[in-house]
C-alpha cells in the first residue's frame, strides 16, 4: 500500500508516518511543488492535510477558498485521472457551524451550516469532492475536533503553557463537555479507513467528551503542578461571552459529538482515553523541553 501526504511538515502529517502500521508513506508540499507536477501513478491512497488552518483576520478570505477548497480538488482530480484508487480529505468538525447549547449531540448526518470562511471552505471542498466519487475512486471525509499530541501547537499548546505558568487559573466548576482527537487515536482511524477502503463522512474523536475544568486538571497533573482553580462569576462569563465569544465559547461552551455510525462502520473504537492521550501528549512535551531547554 503506497500513500502520498499533501502537505508537507503538519502535524497530523508527521504523527501519521511515525504511528500508523503503514510503511509505504512519501509526503510532499504543495506549496514547494504545483499539484500538476506530483507524479500519482505509483500511489494507492492520497491523503489530503494541505490547509490553512487557523483563522487569522490578516489573510484574505478568498484565500481560504483557494487553498482549501480548490487545491484539493485539483489534486483530487489529478489524482483519479492517474489512477489513486482512494481519496482521503482531513476536514473540521466546524463544518457544523455554531453548537446550540443544550441541544443533542451531533452525528454524521446533521445539517451543516458552516460561518466562518475556514469551515466554509472546509464544507465546500466536501460538496465537490463528493461529487467526483465513482466505483474506481473513493472519497473518505474525516470531521475531527482539535486534535492534539506529540508536537501539538496553536490553542493546546498554549493552554499547556498557561497551566505551567500560572498556579492559579479561573477555570474551575466549569461543566462543559467537549470532544478532542488525540493524534494517535486519528491515525488508527485513518488506518482503517485504508484499509477497508471505505467512502463516507467520518467523525474521528476520543470516546468520551470532558470538560474544561478536567482538560485542566489532567494537564496539571501531568505537568507536576499544584494549579488552583476558581469559579469566574457568572456575570463575568457573561460579559466574556459577549466580549469575545469564540474564546469564551471555546472554554465554557459544549460542543457534543456522536460518532456510533463512524465506530460501527469501520468495527473500530478509540485505543486511548483523552487522559491517556494528554499523559501522552505532556510526557512528549515535557522530553522535547529537555532536549531544547532554551
Amino acid at each position: 500500500m503506497r500513500i502520498l501526504i499533501t502537505g508537507s511538515d503538519s502535524f497530523i502529517g508527521t504523527n501519521f508516518r511515525k504511528f500508523s502500521k503503514y510503511k509505504g508513506i512519501e509526503e510532499i508540499s504543495v506549496r514547494d511543488s504545483t499539484p500538476e507536477d506530483i507524479d500519482y501513478h505509483n500511489f494507492d491512497v492520497v491523503l489530503h492535510l494541505a490547509a490553512i488552518v487557523h483563522q487569522d483576520n490578516k489573510i484574505p478570505e478568498e484565500t481560504y477558498y483557494r487553498v482549501n477548497r480548490d487545491l484539493c480538488i485539483n489534486v483530487a482530480k489529478l489524482a483519479m485521472q492517474s489512477g489513486v484508487k482512494h481519496f482521503i480529505f482531513m476536514s473540521t468538525i466546524k463544518v457544523y457551524g455554531r453548537y446550540m447549547q443544550d441541544s443533542g449531540p451531533l452525528s454524521e448526518y446533521s445539517p451543516c451550516v458552516p460561518v466562518e470562511s475556514y469551515e466554509k471552505s472546509k464544507f465546500e471542498a466536501e460538496t465537490e469532492l463528493i461529487k467526483l466519487e465513482n466505483s474506481e475512486f473513493k472519497i473518505s471525509i474525516i470531521r475531527t475536533p482539535i486534535v492534539y499530541g506529540p508536537g501539538v501547537k496553536a490553542n493546546m499548546l498554549s493552554l499547556i503553557k498557561m497551566v505551567e505558568k500560572f498556579p492559579l487559573l479561573p477555570f474551575g466548576g466549569v461543566n462543559n463537555n467537549r470532544h478532542f482527537t488525540y493524534v494517535e487515536n486519528l491515525v488508527g482511524f485513518i488506518d482503517r479507513i485504508i484499509e477497508t477502503g471505505i467512502s463516507g463522512t467520518f467523525l474521528v474523536m476520543d470516546d468520551e467528551g470532558i470538560s474544561t475544568t478536567m482538560l485542566v486538571k489532567y494537564l496539571a497533573e501531568g505537568l507536576e503542578r499544584k494549579t488552583r482553580l476558581f469559579k469566574l462569576p457568572e456575570i463575568v462569563v457573561r460579559t466574556g461571552y459577549y466580549l469575545f465569544p469564540k474564546y469564551f465559547d471555546s472554554l465554557y461552551g459544549s460542543f457534543k459529538i456522536d460518532n456510533n455510525k463512524t465506530k460501527e462502520i469501520l468495527k473500530y473504537s478509540p485505543p486511548y482515553s483523552t487522559e491517556e492521550g494528554i499523559e501522552k501528549m505532556i510526557y512528549s512535551y515535557l522530553n522535547q523541553k529537555n532536549i531544547n531547554p532554551f
